[in-house]
Parts: structure tokens; C-alpha cells; sequence
């Protein structure tokens, strides 16, 4: 369960870092969508969802993050987030698959199998607060392209699909 978990949190904290640098104040203040959180908003739930990705299954709390919406805040809670995940061992994932984990899902009680909770929960919400950060900024003009959300792509200069 580490390694499904603590390298993958840690690529998603690395990769939000990266757009969050690209991302303006005005930017942060932006929704793709009516009653969608903000840029600011998404990037926090992503230094959340790290620690709720990794924490329960290693048997403990997850930590609270309390830092501003600002640009400066967002980076010392992702920067934290990273931290704490990077803290973590593969000992403190004995017996995790083993877990059920019980959690809230928006206003949703649940209790799932650690495997579901990651699988089924805690990963795709990592991703789809990324995801929609990464589509705000993109919305907004900033220079963000693939590379820059999951850290793999690249493409040359002045690539665009539209030709």
C-alpha cells in the first residue's frame, strides 16, 4: 500500500508545486464552474488529499493543514503536505491493506476497504483537485500544458493539437 500511495501523493504535491508557480493571484481567485471551489480551493484540497491518501492508511490521523489561499500560503501547505507524506515509512504500512477505513465522502459516511478507499476514493480526488487547478489555470491563459500536470509529457515549443 506504500507504494501505491506515498510516491503517487508525492508526484501529485511535486506536480501542483510546478502550477502553482505558473498561476497568478488573480488566477487563484478564479472557479472553472459556479459552486466549484476556487483554483486557491483546489490546490488546497490536493495538500488534503495527499495526507488523507496516505495517513489512514498507515493506521493514523491525518494531519491539519491551516495555511492562507494566498500564493505564498498555498506553497508552505503543499510544500508541508510533501513533507508529511515524505515522512512516511513503508513499516508504517504493515497490515494497511488489511484497514477499512471509515471517512466522509462530500456528505457521505463511508467504510471501505483500505485497497477501495485508495483505489476507489482517495487517488481519483487527488487527481480531479489537480485536474480541475490545472484546468482553471489553462482556462485562464497560464503557460500549462501536460508536462506540467503530471510530470511525464513533453512536448517541443509552440505544440498545439489544433494546428
Amino acid at each position: 500500500m506504500f507504494g501505491a500511495s506515498v510516491p503517487v501523493a508525492l508526484q501529485a504535491l511535486d506536480q501542483a508545486l510546478v502550477l502553482l508557480d505558473k498561476a497568478t493571484p488573480q488566477m487563484l481567485t478564479v472557479r472553472l464552474a459556479p459552486g466549484m471551489f476556487t483554483c486557491a480551493e483546489q490546490f488546497q484540497t490536493v495538500a488534503g488529499f495527499a495526507l488523507r491518501a496516505t495517513y489512514p492508511l498507515a493506521g493514523k490521523d491525518v494531519p491539519e493543514l491551516d495555511y492562507t489561499t494566498d500564493k505564498d500560503g498555498l506553497r508552505a501547505a503543499l510544500i508541508a503536505a510533501r513533507s508529511l507524506v515524505g515522512d512516511l515509512s513503508t513499516a508504517d504500512f504493515a497490515g494497511a491493506a488489511d484497514r477499512q477505513i471509515t471517512h466522509q465522502a462530500g456528505f457521505a459516511d463511508l467504510t471501505q476497504s483500505a485497497p477501495d478507499y485508495l483505489q476507489h476514493f482517495a487517488l481519483p480526488n487527488l487527481w480531479f483537485h489537480l485536474s480541475m487547478a490545472y484546468a482553471i489555470l489553462r482556462q485562464q491563459g497560464a503557460p500549462v500544458g501536460k508536462a506540467d500536470f503530471d510530470g511525464l509529457h513533453a512536448y517541443p515549443a509552440g505544440f498545439a493539437f489544433d494546428d
